[in-house]
């Protein structure tokens, strides 16, 4: 069987969790398929990273490069859907490429699946990003879930998103299929040398080990929900380390408002870093090592991979109970989840926020002053991973679906 992955990251450009699904998936699928990867960005130079064999990085077309952004994709989406001929299925990720995987189908008279990242009618806040081209966003994406073969959702929260936001969508199509985690890539270092690298990585950082600390991961973005952490750190207890591993802010409005809200919290405790860069694996892992409590406060969160490798490195995650954050996180074992009661116009927001940011405050506090809690939740964070969450398995669910969309006609 030859499967076609049409994705917008792939190796050397990954910044969110999309991508890194993709580049994982791929790796796991190619025992069993013959795989080709589609992806933006232009070629991949020989000897580079994401210059396999199979893989085709496709650059924007030069007469759009004065266009709306979503004009520019959809133009990539059209070199994309020709490259696909001669395949079996297509498998598109994100709305970037579904486009891309609806047209395929179409050309080539191929089944085409969905991996569901993320949907745009709960990302309302994008219109602030695209402008016109939050209108064409969505549309590709609707057209592209009403027509497709199959729907991989990746928690059981994504699937009832998906058919509550296209009920259009035929339930027997959305199967459930969650994220992976690389077990032997995220895990704490050992070793005199690893521990050596570690140390020097929280020097540079600026990272107090021996402080009681929670640790954040992500973009600054409306659906991580950084402000309402910010606003809750400011009732953790005064010895408790912040680190905030987040940039790539979506628009210049959110970054301001973290970098004031950043601002007041150092004038109110000390500990807080921020770390803008995107940092190398094994530099974050340190971070993750040397911390107590991960925390994910999304108000929009479809699975979070971050919460994975978090809890791989063997941190217990205190997450927001919304998406499919309770698929990952059991409630008292692995980590504590915040109740959170949200507006259902898309955007998420919180109905009380100060309840919200008090509630996650208190479990915060609840977690990082019990060392002996945080061990217990740390090991049974690291073996939930290992039981549910090896790309191994997920691999074989993937090719389930493929199978099944096949056999479908």
């Amino acid at each position: 069987m030859r499967v076609d992955l049409l994705t917008k990251e792939y190796p050397p450009q990954i910044y969110g969790g999309a991508g890194v699904h993709v580049n994982e998936l791929a790796k796991v699928l190619r025992p069993l398929a013959d795989v080709r990867v589609h992806a933006f960005g232009g070629p991949r130079e020989p000897g580079t990273e994401g210059a396999d064999e199979g893989v085709t990085g496709y650059p924007e077309i030069a007469e759009l490069a004065e266009a709306n952004a979503a004009l520019r994709t959809f133009g990539v989406d059209l070199e994309i859907a020709q490259g696909t001929e001669g395949t079996d299925l297509v498998h598109s990720h994100t709305w970037y490429a579904n486009l891309a995987g609806h047209l395929a189908g179409l050309l080539h008279g191929v089944p085409h699946v969905i991996s569901a990242h993320s949907l745009e009618p709960l990302r309302p806040w994008k219109a602030e990003q695209l402008g016109g081209g939050y209108a064409l966003s969505s549309w590709a994406e609707r057209t592209a879930y009403e027509a497709a073969s199959g729907i991989i959702a990746v928690s059981n929260g994504m699937r009832e998103d998906i058919l509550r936001s296209y009920p259009a969508v035929d339930p027997e199509r959305v199967k459930v299929v969650h994220n992976g985690i690389d077990l032997e890539a995220w895990q704490r270092p050992e070793g005199q040398e690893a521990d050596a690298a570690a140390q020097a990585t929280l020097e540079r950082l600026g990272i107090d080990p021996q402080r009681p600390t929670v640790v954040f991961v992500g973009r600054i973005t409306r659906q991580k929900g950084l402000p309402h952490l910010l606003r809750a750190c400011e009732m953790l207890p005064d010895d408790v380390q912040v680190i905030l591993c987040a940039g790539a802010p979506d628009t210049p409005e959110i970054k301001a408002e973290v970098e004031g809200l950043v601002a007041g919290l150092r004038d109110k405790r000390t500990g807080v870093v921020w770390i803008e860069e995107m940092l190398p694996r094994p530099e974050l892992i340190a971070v993750l090592a040397a911390s107590d409590v991960f925390v994910c406060p999304s108000v929009y969160e479809p699975l979070g991979i971050v919460n994975l490798e978090a809890m791989a490195v063997g941190l217990p995650v205190v997450g927001s109970a919304t998406g499919g954050i309770p698929d990952v996180i059991v409630d008292g074992e692995t980590g504590l989840l915040v109740p959170i009661e949200q507006v259902q116009d898309g955007t998420g927001t919180p109905i009380d926020p100060a309840r919200f940011e008090a509630d996650l405050a208190e479990r915060l506090t609840a977690l990082v002053t019990d060392p002996a809690k945080v061990s217990a939740m740390g090991k049974a964070a690291r073996a939930r991973v290992e039981d549910h969450f090896a790309w191994q398995a997920i691999a074989q669910r993937t090719m389930d679906v493929y199978t099944w969309v096949l056999e479908q006609g």
